[in-house]
């Protein structure tokens, strides 16, 4: 039987309050509207640079100034006076702060990376230091305050709990460990902080089939306390309602770009979206569309960068380090495909955003992209350039390929609604409230 609404969740807004979007970022948004809609009251609770001791009208204005980093967060000078608090306060509770929303602050600017909480609570640095604390000591910082909530949902594995509260913690994918070379992560601390993740949750959430699979292979012992919840895409966003028409006006203006006169590629340009072999593939199939790569280079692979600044000098492709979301969604609207094949996904969330918007999708076979798509996108091997550049020429020269593609996307993105993600929630909350798992 399910424990009915409401009962209070908090969200950590470590992705929220990054400069660029993520896809934890998506993540966290999404949540958020699927447990508010359930009529349940949801908290944020951010690390912003906010001193606990100042004015409360002071906390609100720093709050909304901090919000978007004008750069890298600064350690405190060694043995000054923020070095010594800081380090006391590791080793202690650290002080949530609740920053008020008077609306003195016009806050509209913020509408699209922050959605709507009831109560926004905030510890200063918590996600550096709590990092650095669990790299001295191995344990995690408790974080003590008024009224906890009855669920802390952690978007991403933290070392990090909150007393008096069910702490979930999601792990959306174990790709520094299974594939290794493909990412910057320290591997020794990634291991260590799952492997305590799983000794000190009340569950973990996961986002596929596959990643279950996976978290499994390394850490068994999670079993019973592992939840897949998959993600959602959802429909109402304001991206999905523009009218055809006005997305096509702007990417004319913008680009001078037609409609489906290219392929994209959308993400963070890293070794495990397969870049490398991605471009290399395309420029072979001798398209005669651009292709549009929208995302800032995470790893400057010198693969990476051979194909992509020969593709540019040629004309062939259009590399965007960063777009606003309504600009991006216009794009993928527009394009004659998504081009994804990653060498490895927890979930790969642009494959049914790019549903949603009615365009063709293609994929590799690993990870959860064949779970995602399911028969709705154009699979290839994401190791064979030769594989990929057939299907890219698939994709360029069948138009009754892309209509059907285009066809079972809409049908596939449907098991991916909002609704059914919120039963997932509500099941995996349920098991925890009531002390199943």
């Amino acid at each position: 039987m399910f424990i009915k609404a409401p009962f209070r969740v908090s969200l950590d807004g470590f992705s929220l309050s990054l400069e660029k979007n993520t896809g934890i970022a998506t993540y966290a948004r999404t949540l958020n509207r699927a447990i508010s809609r359930l009529g349940c009251p949801v908290d944020a609770l951010f690390g912003l640079n906010i001193s606990s001791n100042c004015n409360p009208v002071l906390r609100e204005i720093q709050f909304f100034d901090n919000l978007i980093p004008s750069g890298t967060i600064k350690s405190p000078r060694v043995f000054s006076k923020r070095w010594f608090q800081e380090r006391r306060a590791d080793f202690h509770h650290p002080k949530v702060i609740e920053i008020p929303l008077s609306g003195r602050v016009d806050s509209r600017s913020f509408l699209e990376r922050l959605p709507p909480f009831d109560r926004i609570l905030n510890v200063d640095n918590i996600f550096c230091r709590a990092a650095r604390h669990f790299r001295q000591t191995g344990k995690f910082v408790t974080l003590r305050m008024d009224n906890p909530p009855d669920i802390m949902h952690w978007t991403y594995p933290f070392p990090i709990e909150v007393a008096g509260a069910e702490n979930i913690y999601t792990i959306h994918d174990v790709i520094p460990l299974r594939l290794p070379h493909t990412t910057l992560d320290n591997k020794g601390y990634y291991f260590n902080l799952l492997k305590s993740v799983g000794a000190n949750a009340s569950a973990i959430c996961t986002v596929s089939e596959a990643s279950r699979r996976d978290i499994l292979s390394f850490f068994p012992e999670m079993a019973s306390r592992l939840h897949n919840t998959y993600q959602a895409c959802d429909t109402d966003r304001p991206v999905f309602q523009r009218a055809d028409s006005e997305c096509l006006a702007e990417i004319k203006a913008d680009f001078g770009l037609s409609r489906h006169s290219y392929f994209i590629f959308f993400g963070s340009l890293e070794p495990k979206k397969n870049i490398g072999r991605m471009i290399e593939a395309f420029l072979a199939s001798n398209s005669c569309r651009k292709l549009v790569i929208v995302g800032a280079m995470a790893w400057k692979a010198d693969n990476e960068l051979r194909y992509l600044k020969y593709g540019e000098s040629t004309g062939r492709i259009m590399m965007v380090d960063y777009l606003p979301e309504r600009t991006l969604f216009a794009l993928i609207r527009n394009a004659r495909a998504l081009l994804f094949p990653s060498l490895s996904e927890g979930f790969g969330l642009p494959v049914i955003e790019a549903m949603n918007c009615g365009t063709p999708v293609l994929t590799s076979k690993e990870g959860a992209l064949p779970e995602v798509g399911g028969d709705a996108t154009l699979q290839t091997e994401a190791y064979d350039v030769d594989a990929i550049t057939r299907s890219i020429h698939q994709l360029d020269q069948d138009d009754i390929l892309c209509e059907n593609l285009v066809s079972r996307g809409y049908q596939q993105v449907k098991k991916f609604d909002m609704t059914s993600y919120q039963k997932r929630l509500m099941k995996m909350y349920d098991s925890v409230l009531s002390g199943v798992a």
